[in-house]
């Protein structure tokens, strides 16, 4: 027989209130510590794949950022290697860990590149951008002599599609993007996040991302953009496919995509 709860006078007593969301979050918890374990491994796998006196593209992202921070541990052990950084979050991130930098200007050609990607289908197409360095990363991309793409298993997908990011000359924004509605896209300038106003790429230009529910032809989509008079570049990467290495975090083994 249950025994009857007994109130007191003169008591107050707090209700008791679960909240139905409790194990939804937690759910949400585990998964993201299983996503960000995923990136560890796939930025830990790509640091381990630089060789000694290596000069190296170090792209944008939380995936790459593991990739500094394994190979900060490399050159304390004795590993020579420079890397040229992407962004000014990269660049400051490097030099925290101590990773020596250099320039395009004093190393035009690149061993290999290592960067992250919101996208990749299985001809190895990206989509890049989220972090308004695409501009840089297609520039340190092409340097390079191999494009290592490290990755989590939600970034592959069958085709691409949804936000292309657009990096656009603040003089031209408008008719930009008269012209990306004319391709069948639907733009919308990029807003700041704890700022007022718009994203300012590492270049002093506007950030547009620009939604295409399908993209059948990446490559096509590509050069069309390029066409557009006021755009600087956008996150569509196709012209890399023959020297991209995709590598898929996975906490247990990665995968390896050539």
């Amino acid at each position: 027989m249950k025994t009857p709860r007994i109130f007191l006078p003169g008591h107050y007593y707090s209700p008791v209130f679960i909240s139905p969301e409790t194990k939804s979050l937690s759910l949400m918890v585990d998964k993201n510590l299983e996503v960000n374990a995923a990136k560890r491994a796939a930025g830990y796998y790509a640091a381990d794949m630089v060789e000694d006196e290596m000069v190296i593209g170090l792209g944008t992202g939380s995936t790459v950022y593991y990739m500094i921070e394994r190979l900060s541990g490399r050159i304390r052990d004795g590993l020579k290697v420079s890397g040229v950084p992407t962004s000014y979050q990269t660049a400051i991130r490097a030099r925290e860990y101590s990773i020596p930098l250099t320039t395009l200007d004093d190393n035009p050609m690149l061993d290999l590149t290592i960067d992250g990607a919101d996208q990749v289908d299985p001809a190895r197409c990206l989509i890049k951008g989220r972090g308004a360095a695409h501009t840089r990363e297609k520039c340190v991309a092409a340097a390079a002599f191999r494009l290592i793409v490290v990755v989590d298993e939600a970034k592959i997908v069958p085709k691409l599609s949804g936000l292309v990011p657009i990096e656009c000359l603040p003089f031209a924004v408008t008719p930009v993007m008269n012209e990306l509605r004319g391709l069948g896209g639907v733009p919308r300038l990029r807003e700041g996040v704890n700022k007022d106003g718009p994203v300012i790429s590492d270049n002093g230009n506007l950030i547009l991302d620009c939604r295409f529910d399908e993209i059948p032809n990446p490559a096509g989509l590509e050069t069309q953009i390029a066409l557009i008079p006021g755009i600087v570049e956008s996150g569509l990467f196709t012209g890399f496919t023959e020297k991209t290495t995709v590598i898929v975090g996975n906490e247990k083994k990665c995968r390896v995509i050539t």
